[in-house]
């Protein structure tokens, strides 16, 4: 039953929550709380007071928390994460959880399969910058860490770095 409970949920999300206004547009019509809410019902766990901006791909929800005050962002690609709490993520993040196996060359990649899923841990406090990409292999990005707009990020960041490049590479500490 809870299944088809976040099944309809995300239904209504697709079809039409996704597609209103985005938080900053239309700011006092209040639309963009109908997709907050509605993409509350599909999560896992939802704090309080998050966002979520038009056009975000979040899969079917299920495989998602978010913390108090955090945002997805604008045409953001978002599963299998953990977000903390007063996360700011930029338009167009794209969160790669699993990659192509490629190991044997006798057989073609798309035979291969895919490689496990990883849930990816976004601590408390991070920036991600608009447009980064994180890659399967990151498993955590540490509190406080801020990720530079069109960033590759393909390891875990520490906590209160500031990266930025591709590949993403430490620039300096918050500290």
């Amino acid at each position: 039953m809870k299944k088809l409970y976040k099944s309809i949920w995300g239904l209504v999300y697709y079809l039409f929550a996704r597609h209103l206004p985005h938080y900053t547009m239309f700011y006092s019509l209040g639309l963009h709380k109908i997709r907050n809410f509605v993409g509350r019902q599909m999560f896992i766990e939802a704090g309080k007071r998050i966002k979520i901006g038009q056009g975000a791909l979040i899969g079917s929800g299920d495989s998602i928390q978010i913390g108090d005050d955090s945002s997805i962002g604008k045409d953001c690609i978002v599963n299998n994460v953990k977000i903390g709490k007063a996360v700011m993520m930029g338009e167009g993040v794209i969160m790669f959880a699993a990659n192509h196996k490629h190991d044997n060359t006798d057989i073609p990649m798309i035979n291969q399969g895919m490689d496990s899923i990883r849930t990816l841990i976004i601590e408390d406090d991070v920036w991600l910058g608009a447009r980064c990409i994180i890659l399967p292999s990151v498993k955590r990005i540490g509190k406080g860490s801020i990720i530079g707009a069109g960033a590759v990020i393909t390891k875990d960041i520490p906590e209160y770095a500031i990266v930025g490049g591709n590949p993403a590479r430490i620039l300096k500490y918050r500290r």
